[in-house]
């Protein structure tokens, strides 16, 4: 109190300018500190969000399955179309889908082994090893894993140890209705290109048709 000055109309002036400088500084630095800690927490809540959507998307990827086949394909294009040539059987529909599935098991094991815990990255990088070797996977105990882990994250409750949960396999892709949208989009691509530039639209087209046909 030595340092209010109440004598005179000047001093109690000065005085109540100082308390309110003072506490001004205060909140100011209150409120920085603040804007920090929030800026903090949504960058690290975006994070945490993304990661899960990630993991969550990897799961249903991985263990959408529970009665189809529960096991990884990891034959190629260029092996299955080797394969046709040496039998002279082709089976269109089943290696196709079998070359979708594998290609959906790849972009999930590479998406967990950026994202995942250590016990997942080590799953996921056997698993990648596995198909990068020709044999097949087995992905149920990294699908247990991933479960485990997206249930604590979302505070839900641990699987009931009563609870019997069947083998969990890699979701079947549809491949005759991925063909035909695609063969809608081409058609209606070519269709708009000639509409309004003539046949360049169509040329586009039929060469996006070509180059996702030969992609594997």
């Amino acid at each position: 109190m030595r340092y209010f000055d109440f004598s005179s109309w000047q001093g109690v002036l000065t005085t109540l300018l100082g308390l309110a400088l003072f506490a001004l500084i205060g909140v100011g630095i209150r409120v920085l500190m603040l804007l920090t800690i929030q800026q903090r927490q949504q960058r690290m809540n975006r994070q945490i969000n993304e990661r899960l959507r990630t993991l969550i998307a990897a799961y249903k990827v991985l263990g959408g399955s529970f009665t189809g086949e529960l096991r990884v394909d990891p034959t190629h294009l260029r092996d299955l179309r080797q394969r046709t040539a040496e039998t002279g059987l082709a089976d269109a529909t089943g290696s196709d889908r079998a070359r979708r599935i594998r290609d959906a098991v790849e972009a999930a094991l590479s998406d967990i082994i950026l994202l995942g815990t250590e016990e997942q990255v080590r799953l996921a990088s056997h698993a990648a090893s596995e198909m990068v070797s020709g044999r097949p996977v087995q992905t149920a105990e990294l699908v247990v894993s991933l479960r485990d882990f997206i249930r604590k994250a979302l505070d839900l409750e641990p699987m009931p140890a009563d609870v019997a949960i069947p083998l969990q396999g890699p979701v079947r892709q549809s491949g005759s209705s991925s063909r035909s949208s695609g063969r809608g989009e081409g058609g209606g691509g070519g269709g708009g290109g000639m509409r309004g530039m003539g046949g360049g639209g169509m040329g586009m087209g039929i060469g996006i048709g070509r180059h996702a046909d030969d992609g594997s």
